[in-house]
């Protein structure tokens, strides 16, 4: 999606679409957000399995779910599934305008909001968060963060180095707004974990513990009549077997967790429903680059080549994935929504596998199969760990069956369970073999912010050094992607992007980093017994994924009692 240079402005927020329907049956929700009230609070599960530890910061890699968006607010709303020439929705924002050349961001505010504290909102506070990103090593370490001015209250001009059309939708609707009142004196804004914190969003934190936290309603937010409900509870499970129980049993009402047998469930029960939004493209991470210090077999590109051929995608979604993944291109664009930004020499991946090619990918390289049947090259069998999040159980199930699947291509896997805090911290230096997980999309519908995200030399780290666990992790770099991304960043011509998109595809076809599997779905179930106006499939106002900052706020404003 480019932005236009065409001035952005709405009169008034546009009101959500509710399904509202007569349900029956009971819910076991907590109800109340303090003494006197009796507005439902929603219970959600979010994949955490190992306790909470309080970080309300939301510029933090290690950010509490349900804090960005629903404390702490974007200027602007972003619909990654809605059609590209969608206007977003109006947050804190009303209004932009680009000037020519991409290098300045003019940004109306709302006036009239106010913080929990009480304190009001101004443009003052949104030139002081842009300001003190831009003034992190952290959060800005290739200097290309814009500052910031407020001219008056209402008013801020953001001013980048170079051309940043396609920063646009990352600075207003990925840019969480602090009060400049509360975080003047913070000394590191990524460390800081803000125990108490205070925003603009349609919830504030309620009452916390290792188990489960509350956000409960902001009775003095900005948007009259929202949020409906008394608040949301956050829960921490043993995985995903869990949370399905709970859903089933009336104790979960809103949860993104891959469940088996759903249309059996909803068929046998009004109360529930769930939603299918496939646009998570799930990988194998391959710690891929010596020159930054990983080490093992997956550095070399023909043993990512074997992987990619040697795994059979259908069998894989059949007994991981419900039957529900589909297509996956290795240019990781989305083969339906992006096909026009797609290079057509690219095909998708193989979806059954083709064990003689993955086996001449290795012994083209030098590999020789050894009489364990696994294939080596000078001494070093092609032997690797792989991980996932103890308890989720599609990724357990599919590690389990490439183990198997890759036996007969000559290569040794080695599952393992691990906790989410190990998954990502392995993620975060580097200290893995390889790990399966999804490349996610970006703020708005084009495969630039992927390929920023997860192929850029900017958003990754050396080994041992900590970066962000959802982004490079492959620790991939190449010059010639890095000058094809600052290329369509800099320009809103759609022609111009498709010729550089078509620069990375063939060089990240080719090196393999991230090994495609498929594109998984995308489930979110709810429970309608008090609670209804979640999304469904024929209207799906926002993305629903309840893990999916800032989507989930969107959802949780948009509910109401029954």
């Amino acid at each position: 999606m480019h932005l236009t240079r065409r001035t952005f402005a709405a009169a008034s927020l546009a009101t959500m679409p509710l399904t509202l329907a007569a349900c029956s049956g009971q819910s076991n929700l907590d109800t109340g957000t303090g003494e006197g009230s009796d507005l439902p609070i929603v219970n959600c599960y979010n994949g955490a399995g190992a306790g909470f530890t309080k970080n309300f910061n939301p510029h933090s890699p290690t950010v509490l779910s349900m804090v960005q968006g629903l404390i702490y607010e974007p200027l602007f709303y972003y619909n990654p599934l809605a059609a590209i020439d969608v206007d977003p929705v109006p947050q804190l924002g009303e209004s932009f305008e680009w000037n020519e050349d991409g290098t300045v961001l003019t940004v109306t505010v709302r006036s009239g909001a106010t913080w929990t504290d009480g304190t009001a909102f101004t443009a003052n506070d949104v030139a002081f968060t842009f300001n003190a990103i831009r003034d992190n090593a952290t959060l800005n370490p290739a200097g290309a963060a814009p500052g910031a001015e407020a001219t008056d209250d209402t008013t801020v001009v953001l001013t980048y180095p170079a051309p940043a059309f396609v920063e646009g939708p990352n600075a207003l609707g990925r840019t969480w707004i602090i009060p400049e009142h509360l975080w003047t004196d913070v000394e590191d804004l990524a460390t800081y974990t803000n125990e108490e914190p205070i925003g603009t969003g349609p919830f504030s934190l309620g009452d916390f513990t290792p188990e489960s936290y509350l956000l409960s309603a902001n009775t003095s937010y900005w948007e009259e009549g929202k949020p409906a409900i008394g608040g949301v509870r956050v829960q921490s499970l043993s995985g995903n077997q869990s949370a399905t129980d709970k859903w089933l049993a009336g104790e979960i009402d809103y949860t993104s967790t891959s469940m088996p047998n759903l249309d059996e469930h909803v068929a046998s029960n009004p109360d529930l429903s769930y939603t299918n939004s496939p646009t998570s493209q799930c990988a194998l991470f391959a710690a891929s680059n010596p020159e930054l210090g990983c080490e093992g077999p997956q550095t070399d590109p023909a043993v990512r080549r074997a992987l990619y051929l040697g795994m059979d995608r259908e069998q894989l979604s059949a007994l991981a994935f419900y039957g529900l993944g589909t297509d996956i291109s290795p240019a990781f664009g989305l083969p339906e929504r992006d096909v026009d930004f797609i290079d057509p020499s690219i095909d998708v991946a193989p979806w059954n596998a083709d064990v003689e090619g993955a086996r001449a990918a290795l012994e083209d390289a030098g590999y020789a199969e050894g009489s364990d049947g696994v294939y080596a090259k000078d001494g070093v069998r092609v032997s690797m760990t792989i991980s996932c999040p103890t308890g989720w159980s599609d990724f357990v199930t599919a590690l389990d069956t490439l183990a198997e699947q890759y036996k007969a291509v000559g290569i040794e896997l080695i599952p393992q369970q691990v906790s989410v805090n190990e998954w990502n911290d392995a993620k975060s230096t580097g200290k893995f073999q390889l790990v399966i997980d999804s490349l996610g999309q970006g703020p708005a519908p084009d495969p630039y912010y992927l390929y920023h995200t997860f192929f850029s030399t900017e958003t990754t780290v050396p080994v041992g050094e900590n970066g962000n666990p959802y982004q490079n992790s492959a620790r991939f770099s190449d010059p010639e992607v890095d000058a094809a991304l600052a290329a369509a960043a800099g320009t809103d011509d759609p022609e111009v992007k498709k010729q550089q998109y078509a620069i990375i595809q063939q060089i990240i076809v080719e090196n393999m980093p991230y090994i495609p599997v498929l594109i998984g779905s995308s489930l979110t179930e709810y429970n309608n017994s008090r609670v209804t106006g979640w999304p469904t499939q024929e209207d799906l106002y926002c993305y629903p994924m309840s893990w999916s900052a800032p989507d989930n706020a969107q959802v949780l404003k948009t509910v109401v009692p029954v």
